[in-house]
């Protein structure tokens, strides 16, 4: 597991991502959407930093639902999570298609379809501790603060 950040917000989380991730497969992942590549909708989420006001590039997968999308962060507390926050703004890309993008955070109240849904679309994995799409609701709503949730708009 990772480390806990935000630990003075109830239900803050955040699980730090290991080497193979970081040197391996994120950089694989980047470099093939950068060149087209669609991974299961995957795009490059580009973002300024905001201590460093570099832009910082991640790959995300923007998720669909009910005409809207949504970016989930099933990490938690994440470096692109904390920038997106400061800025409000940001691009997604993928191969030569770049979209200037808004985004809003779905309050906490708000979450459970969309975190219900997003276990139905990609499954069980290591990041949601216990969770699955059979989840109860009860069980989902217990931990949706610790899965930040962002609506995306198109910039105007």
């Amino acid at each position: 597991m990772g480390s806990n950040v935000g630990a003075d917000v109830p239900g803050r989380r955040y699980l730090k991502p290991g080497r193979f991730t970081t040197r391996v497969l994120n950089p694989l992942i980047s470099w093939l959407v950068r060149r087209g590549a669609n991974l299961g909708g995957a795009a490059i989420l580009e973002v300024v930093g905001r201590r460093s006001g570099e832009p910082r590039r991640t790959p995300v997968n923007p998720f669909p639902l009910g005409g809207e999308r949504y970016l989930v962060a099933p990490r938690g507390e994440t470096e692109w999570v904390r920038n997106i926050r400061a800025s409000g703004a940001a691009a997604l890309s993928r191969g030569r298609h770049r979209e200037a993008i808004t985004v809003a955070e779905v309050s906490d109240a708000n979450k459970l379809p969309i975190i219900r849904a997003y276990l139905k679309a990609v499954g069980v994995g290591a990041f949601f501790e216990g969770l699955s799409a059979k989840s109860s609701d009860d069980e989902v709503r217990a931990v949706v603060a610790g899965f930040p949730v962002f609506r995306i708009a198109r910039a105007s």
